[in-house]
């Protein structure tokens, strides 16, 4: 029964995994629920200090040795291993730790600081790699001068800690021994995400094109263009990958490579170059995603002739949509295409009976964004009257400088409209724009609906 109740306390106190304050009250609580707790709050390291009173003896003897002092850290012994329990790790984790362990040796050449560093991180590797299970590995420090380079996988323990990890983020250019080495190691990491930095050391496209189960991959390239070199290995990968997302600014990458990954349920492209970023689009056009529910292009976007080809075939299953531009041949594609649309983001002037289709045709939509100016009059009271029942979630932006006395009046007759709508949802009310000027008019009037339960937030941007 006891067995039962620690599984049950354990369910319960998997929900705070991300309150820590909460998790801490639990320690609190008695000896039993510190025992359950205590676990999933040091999932992440949250204390540098108990990190290097969990040293082994050995450790602290090497250290001891090079004139490295860290008696003050561990005055008292921990209460449990806490070492056993990370499975999130990340450089900058360990960088903090060897800043703890070397903050009164700042007077020190630095050739003498560099060798002291070198050896804390050794002994700091060891310490994970022999008691962890990774489930999490963060290895992105824009400073890598900062944490001495170390041939970690090669430590006693490395095989165990690292073969059940399932999420990776890297920068591009870490030195290839590691990437080789964890090639060997890592088949079954669902979540990547790479940052490419000029240089892609090759061992990279090894870790890639091993992966046997990769669900998540996100890439950014704000510094390298050229990213052809890494097409191979991701035209390798199984048909396991559910989400995609590329940044940059402009990049020449092919992206006939995406038209594998059939079973994709969000693909993001985002680049600031339409013409060169996008040239390779076209070859997406005609590719039958079928489970396919989140598209975004948050910045550039391919031709809006391709797009509509794209959505014809692939916008059944469609969600969410958001798109930087948009005309009306779009937006009737939109209407036309995409019937169980949940969320539709776009810039560009809509007219009112664009408006209206687009409402008609997407009857399970629940927020839009819309780029208003002149007619916000008019959209307003199109979306009071024949948005979906469940909508709820409307984004104005406004292109134009609004005099904030019309915009009064007109904020709470569309409440006042919203609040006839059956059935009624509360409404969540965000607008943005340049020099709106909000007033204390406008304020109570928000106020006012919130009250009452009309609106359930409202957020004004400038």
């Amino acid at each position: 029964m006891k067995q039962l109740s620690a599984d049950c306390l354990n369910e319960i106190i998997e929900y705070l995994e991300n309150d820590n304050v909460s998790l801490y009250s639990c320690l609190l609580v008695n000896r039993f629920w510190c025992k359950v707790s205590v676990r999933i709050l040091w999932r992440n390291i949250q204390n540098y200090k108990t990190i290097i009173s969990c040293l082994p003896d050995e450790s602290k003897e090497i250290l001891d040795k090079n004139k490295i002092i860290i008696s003050t850290f561990n005055s008292k012994p921990p209460l449990f291993n806490y070492v056993s329990f990370i499975k999130n790790l990340s450089f900058y984790n360990i960088n903090n730790i060897i800043k703890n362990i070397l903050q009164h040796f700042q007077s020190v050449t630095p050739q003498s600081l560099n060798h002291k560093k070198y050896i804390v991180a050794m002994e700091i590797y060891k310490l994970f790699m022999y008691q962890t299970s990774l489930r999490e590995f963060y290895l992105n420090l824009y400073n890598m001068d900062n944490t001495p380079i170390i041939t970690f996988i090669s430590y006693p323990g490395a095989i165990n800690c690292l073969k059940y990890l399932s999420k990776l983020s890297c920068h591009s250019d870490i030195y290839p021994e590691f990437f080789y080495q964890l090639s060997q190691l890592c088949h079954n990491i669902q979540y990547m995400y790479i940052t490419f930095r000029e240089i892609i050391s090759n061992g990279l496209t090894d870790l890639i094109s091993v992966q046997k189960n990769l669900k998540y991959l996100k890439m950014y390239s704000y510094i390298r263009e050229d990213l052809t070199n890494i097409i191979q290995p991701l035209s390798e990968l199984p048909n396991t990958l559910i989400k995609y997302e590329l940044y940059g600014d402009i990049l020449y990458i092919p992206l006939s490579f995406i038209s594998k990954y059939t079973n994709l349920r969000k693909l993001v492209l985002s680049f600031y170059d339409n013409s060169s970023s996008f040239k390779y689009f076209e070859r997406l056009q005609y590719v039958n995603f079928t489970q396919l529910e989140i598209l975004r292009f948050p910045i550039g976007y391919p031709s809006i002739e391709i797009l509509i080809k794209f959505l014809e075939s692939n916008g059944k299953n469609l969600k969410e949509f958001h798109i930087c531009y948009s005309n009306s041949s779009l937006c009737l594609a939109v209407a036309k295409f995409c019937p169980n649309l949940r969320k539709f983001f776009s810039t560009g002037d809509k007219d009112l009976e664009l408006l209206k289709k687009i409402f008609d045709g997407c009857q399970y939509l629940e927020s839009m964004n819309i780029w208003c100016g002149n007619n916000y009059k008019g959209i307003l009271e199109i979306v009071a009257n024949y948005s979906p029942k469940n909508f709820y979630e409307l984004m104005l932006y406004y292109v134009i400088n609004t005099k904030s006395e019309i915009l009064s009046e007109e904020l709470e007759k569309f409440f006042i409209n919203w609040k006839k709508r059956v059935p009624q949802k509360s409404l969540s009310f965000i607008i943005e724009g340049y020099d709106l000027e909000v007033t204390n008019e406008i304020m109570k009037i928000i106020n006012k609906y919130k009250k009452i339960g009309i609106v359930k937030e409202c957020e004004i941007i400038y």
